[in-house]
């Protein structure tokens, strides 16, 4: 009988593995298993189809059996051929493949340039690349990295990106012509919740009360952020005015923890992985993570331009499908730690995996000391709810950064795309919520679009007049 060989990179059908030297048993420690996976995985991303087949079955065999020594013993006892054929059975690639293609239709431009950011955030529409994700919808995606947001926002005006990773404010800024001149943009999904947080300089451990930080010098990376509006919140919540008692400063992502090493910034609101990078290196710790801010609150998203939209109909429907399959992947907590192995290679975010995987399965190490398990830390919920871009056109008119009266629900419902979310993720089987604008509790403070004016003016600082 020939030998059952394990050919994954997770070495799924090994029932020797979760021995006592590396997670599989089979190496001298786990550092020398990490470095070989990580040789595997980018032999692997030269061959999309297998490294999603691979992914695929080990989380489907995590799923079967959450304990190692289930797995083990269900491996043992049936051998490799016959387990694999049972994952095979009950998640059938080609069959899917298939039917991908089939709903595809004619696609009108298969080669696309996609931009992002190199952070967490992205998940999603990194992931799928390398998981083929985006060739299993016909698709032949480049994934562009670039260096800062404006980068981004000026690539997407000049039509050198067909589609791209956003914050999400800044396809509602860009269509109203708010920092650029007005392109209409629309978002196809949001990439990421939560998964962000204040990072302070290790000399500061003393000050953990924000009355203490006048003076202060804070990083964010765009000013049309969720970065900006979520650190504003807080500082005004615990009385301090963002515009006078601190400087806020616009700086790249990937530039945070050089410059909180240099001194030149006291802490920042950052996307991730920089907060954690910041405590590995041991030059900051995490002060506050934003979900404790606003638990679910919207941090990146996925967008292209309406005339992408109305001249690719298939190749968006294709996108849009892609994406939404990879969330779907990355919101399931069994996923994270496969996740954060796909896309902390140099090609993407270029970061330790423990850093990355620290942040995706919420157990991580906060610079004070202490090991925290917060699950939801970063979460990928897609659903571009109206009522998201609602609270950031009411903190966009809080701080002066638009004048006047707001067309809260028009500018909000021709910028995202929530119709087109909920009917892609029902074509998908994804569960579909109902409704458009749901109220929010931010810092004990409730939120109802309906009341937005109402709400900008309850606060004591603002810049409105």
């Amino acid at each position: 009988m020939p030998k059952e060989i394990d050919s994954t990179i997770f070495h799924t059908y090994d029932a020797e593995r979760a021995g006592n030297n590396c997670s599989c048993g089979r190496h001298a420690s786990q550092a020398a298993h990490d470095d070989e996976q990580q040789r595997q995985l980018q032999v692997r991303a030269q061959d999309p189809e297998q490294l999603s087949n691979d992914v695929v079955e080990e989380s489907v065999m995590r799923a079967l059996f959450p304990q190692a020594e289930q797995r083990r013993d269900f491996l043992r006892a049936v051998g490799i051929n016959t387990a694999r054929a049972a994952i095979a059975s009950m998640f059938p690639l080609g069959a899917l493949q298939a039917m991908a293609q089939e709903k595809n239709g004619a696609i009108e431009k298969k080669d696309l340039k996609i931009g992002f950011i190199a952070i967490t955030c992205a998940a999603p529409l990194i992931m799928a690349d390398p998981l083929g994700f985006y060739k299993k919808q016909g698709l032949n995606v480049s994934l562009n990295k670039t260096a800062g947001w404006a980068l981004i926002r000026d690539k997407m005006i000049n039509k050198e990106h067909d589609a791209s990773h956003f914050l999400s404010p800044m396809p509602l800024a860009m269509s109203m012509g708010v920092g650029s001149n007005p392109v209409q943009m629309r978002v196809a999904t949001i990439q990421n919740i939560n998964g962000q947080a204040i990072t302070l300089h290790v000399k500061h451990k003393d000050k953990r009360d924000p009355k203490q930080w006048k003076g202060f010098r804070f990083a964010v990376p765009f000013e049309y952020s969720m970065h900006n509006f979520l650190l504003r919140y807080y500082l005004a919540e615990n009385g301090i005015d963002p515009d006078r008692d601190v400087q806020i400063r616009v700086t790249p992502p990937p530039e945070m923890v050089a410059n909180l090493r240099a001194g030149n910034i006291d802490g920042f609101l950052g996307p991730d992985p920089f907060n954690q990078r910041a405590v590995y290196d041991e030059v900051g710790f995490i002060h506050i993570l934003s979900k404790e801010i606003w638990d679910g609150h919207p941090c990146c998203a996925f967008g292209m331009s309406e005339d992408f939209v109305k001249q690719n109909p298939n190749t968006f429907a294709a996108l849009f499908r892609a994406v939404l399959t990879a969330a779907a992947m990355a919101r399931d907590p069994a996923n994270r730690s496969l996740v954060a192995k796909v896309i902390s290679p140099a090609a993407y975010l270029n970061q330790p995996e423990t850093v990355v995987e620290q942040v995706l399965t919420g157990r991580f190490a906060d610079g004070l000391g202490n090991v925290k398990n917060v699950p939801g830390r970063a979460d990928f919920d897609p659903v571009p709810w109206d009522s998201m871009a609602v609270w950031i056109l009411s903190q966009m008119k809080r701080w002066g950064y638009v004048k006047g009266e707001v067309d809260y629900k028009g500018i909000s419902e021709r910028v995202l795309l929530l119709t087109d979310a909920k009917k892609y993720m029902k074509e998908l089987g994804q569960p579909v919520p109902d409704g458009a604008y749901r109220k929010y509790k931010i810092m004990d403070k409730e939120f109802d679009p309906a009341k937005a004016d109402a709400y900008v003016n309850s606060f004591a600082i603002k810049r409105t007049t």
